[in-house]
């Protein structure tokens, strides 16, 4: 350990600077509680999208806002289904909704409602699904509302249904407005619920491992503080608008920095318990023992700290807005775990451990147990392990070709939530492209002349590109009428300022499916030609498309390329700390190789149970993504703690031997923090959303995978291979540990 942190070690551990630490953390909270809100008044969804607002649904999306100016906002789509044909006297009670909608009496966030209860009834039979059983309203509410005022908005509509006792039909409310009620309506309690579900198994796991009462609750008070101050530090971030404090990024980082506080516990009593056997003060059995662990919990903690900065590169909104949040919470977290934890545990002292409080002058135990004989079967069998290690991982590994990636949010909600039953319901009753239609944008840089030669072009256009594969219908239908003075023109056709023309395409596939994304992907390489064919000047004229298939064409394709930027960068500079860290580029590319493995495998087999046991298609495109981020960086802890105690190990005994006790004696710390750690994110399986669910489940997986398999054998089992001579031995420990 270097001086500064030597003599940061030795003021924390002792009596006065103990207080003042455990004081000055306190005085934090207080002042933060009366100065700063809770992050969660100010957290908000930051939807997917690239952070610079440049992709070309963002720029057709834009065109669109500026060429028809419109005061609607959200769409929700108001979903009527029966189980036989819609009755007369259906109708009649939809055409009441539908008179409600459209009058001062309907909710103040109503913006426009399509008016169905004044159509012909020729027109509405024309709305009806082919079988009659399902029909379809659609309402704008007003722009730029709060997920909460959605929510209210669609809770006045629902209770008026009820109120007018529609029988026996089945009413939704699906699309954008929909989704964005739901949520809310999923994640009302489930913060709570994560949190005492996060406290009391951690509680449970800490009861079980040190059957001590002060043990198992102190850990949880000082993760308690540390949250407070973080929560409070993001919530003056919302406030000010410093950065956009993301609301799911908040459940994670929760899971977190309970977690990894838990563990940074584990790590220093261990040697805290260790050290209180060899001297009768307390404070100096804190000083040595943090003295050992203050830099591996550095690294460790730097590490996981450097991924999340890693995501501050990445463009698209859904990782680049989690960096932040994750950022600020290690920094506390390691702010926490060399100051707070060893000053509380300093002044607390032996009594922490009752009832099994250790005492001075034991003679050093001797080595047994299960992770003694794993360290001994390692040392003797080293070839073995490895192959037996690196077939299983290998194999599970070659799943991840295989793999299917979902980009419909709808997939990820329950069955029994209104927002999926309407969109499933409209999917079996309409044809797929009618569920989210994509605007097409015909600008012209010069104002446009409705005349007779360029509506034969815009009508050349409009075939060309009805003919392509995956379009069903282009509307409005380009007639010559068009171009007739004083022609009563399509709502929306024309813009005001006659810079653009904009046409409605449906296309043939599921507006999220691969196939209806390739179409977009069509149109937009063919942009140019389809222009010159018709006989516009690609100069002067452009087509751009919006809507929701042409979003996630866009999400797909800023998803391929961060996913390359961050693994790529995270990589790069974990493997650089790691070099620093155990001054050896072999041992640090060896830790690395490992954890890529282990990640691999973990996908690997998550598949396999996604897919061939729980029966799903598919999986959210950013489960990757987020496994990477968080299973690597957290699984360099243990892979630091590990090789740091073979390297002091390696000053008493020969390289094997130090491997081997490097093992027995980790072992059961890095253990028990793996267990916790698995246990947390193995929380969020209880959340409603199948993608928090996926990924609690794949983490808990990954977790075990490393902490067991990867760090327990496998990488002590090839670390035996290295063999450093004696002199490469001392000269790679720091000075202050020869």
């Amino acid at each position: 350990m270097n001086r500064p942190l030597h003599k940061l070690a030795r003021f924390i551990s002792s009596p006065k600077g103990a207080k003042i630490v455990l004081i000055a953390w306190i005085l934090a909270i207080g002042v933060l509680s009366f100065i700063a809100p809770s992050a969660k008044k100010y957290a908000t969804s930051s939807g997917e999208g690239s952070i610079h607002e440049d992709t070309p649904s963002a720029v057709a999306q834009k065109i669109l806002d500026e060429q028809f100016p419109s005061k609607d906002g959200a769409v929700a789509l108001l979903v009527f289904h029966g189980k036989d044909a819609i009755t007369e006297a259906d109708r009649a009670k939809i055409s009441e909704i539908s008179k409600w909608l459209s009058s001062d009496d309907k909710p103040k966030n109503v913006a426009s409602a399509l008016p169905f209860h004044q159509l012909p009834k020729a027109t509405q039979d024309k709305m009806f699904s082919k079988d009659n059983t399902t029909i379809l309203l659609n309402i704008a509410l007003t722009k730029d509302l709060e997920s909460d005022q959605i929510y209210e908005t669609l809770e006045q509509i629902r209770n008026h249904v009820k109120q007018t006792d529609i029988g026996d039909l089945q009413f939704e409310i699906t699309g954008p407005a929909g989704i964005a009620a739901d949520t809310i309506t999923l994640f009302k309690n489930a913060d709570f619920v994560l949190m005492f579900a996060t406290i009391g198994l951690i509680l449970i796991i800490l009861i079980i491992i040190y059957r001590s009462p002060l043990l198992a609750v102190i850990p949880l008070i000082i993760a308690g503080i540390v949250y407070e101050v973080v929560d409070r530090i993001l919530g003056l971030a919302g406030q000010n608008g410093w950065f956009i404090v993301e609301k799911q990024a908040l459940s994670i980082m929760m899971i977190l920095l309970f977690a990894v506080l838990t563990d940074y516990c584990l790590f220093i009593l261990a040697r805290y318990k260790e050290e209180l056997k060899k001297t009768s003060s307390k404070y100096d059995a804190m000083q040595a023992a943090l003295t050992q662990v203050m830099e591996p919990i550095l690294f460790s903690g730097g590490t996981v700290l450097v991924a999340m900065l890693t995501l501050f590169f990445a463009v698209f909104n859904a990782y680049h807005n989690f960096s932040p949040v994750f950022s600020v919470a290690m920094v506390f977290i390691l702010l926490g775990g060399i100051t707070l934890i060893p000053a509380l545990f300093a002044l607390v002292g032996r009594k922490a451990f009752w009832p099994f409080i250790p005492k001075v002058a034991e003679k050093e135990e001797k080595l047994s147990g299960f992770w003694t004989n794993v360290g001994t079967f390692v040392k003797k069998k080293p070839s073995i392990t490895a192959s037996i290690l690196l077939i299983m991982l290998i194999l599970a590994s070659l799943n991840v070709g295989s793999m299917k990636y979902s980009f419909n949010l709808m997939k990820s909600f329950p069955n029994d939530i209104s927002s999926r039953q309407g969109f499933e319901i409209l999917e079996e009753n309409f044809p797929p492209g009618q569920l989210a239609p994509v605007t097409v944008i015909l600008k012209s840089d010069k104002e446009i002349a409705l005349d007779q030669p360029f509506v034969e072009k815009l009508a050349s256009l409009s075939n060309s590109i009805k003919e392509l594969d995956g379009v069903n219908t282009v509307t409005p239908e380009i007639t010559s009428g068009l171009s007739a003075p004083n022609s009563n023109l399509p709502k929306n056709f024309l813009s005001e300022e006659k810079h653009a023309i904009r046409l409605q395409l449906t296309l043939q596939d599921n507006p999220y499916d691969k196939a209806a994304l390739n179409t977009i992907s069509t149109l937009r390489d063919n942009s140019k030609d389809l222009l010159t064919k018709s006989g516009f000047d690609s100069e002067q004229y452009s087509l751009h498309y919006s809507g929701q298939t042409a979003q996630q064409l866009d999400v797909q394709a800023l998803n391929q390329k961060d996913t390359i930027v961050t693994f790529s960068l995270i990589s790069l500079f974990i493997l650089i700390m790691l070099t620093y860290q155990s001054r050896s580029i072999i041992i640090a590319f060896t830790m690395m190789i490992t954890m890529l493995l282990s990640y691999s495998a973990t996908l690997g087999l998550g598949w396999m149970i996604f897919h061939y046991i729980l029966g799903y298609d598919s999986i959210s495109y950013r489960l990757p993504v987020y496994t990477f981020v968080f299973l690597i960086a957290l699984g360099v802890d243990y892979n630091i703690m590990l090789v740091s105690r073979i390297k002091e190990e390696a000053q008493k005994h020969e390289w094997k031997e130090a491997v081997a006790r490097g093992v027995a004696l980790t072992g059961g710390v890095i253990s028990s923090a793996g267990i916790i750690l698995a246990a947390t994110f193995g929380v969020l399986i209880t959340q409603p959303l199948q993608e928090l669910f996926l990924f609690g489940l794949t983490m808990t997986m990954g977790i075990l995978i490393d902490t067991f398999l990867v760090r327990g054998m496998l990488l002590p089992s090839i670390l035996i291979f290295f063999k450093p001579n004696r002199s490469k031995q001392i000269s790679s420990i720091p000075t202050d540990l020869k």
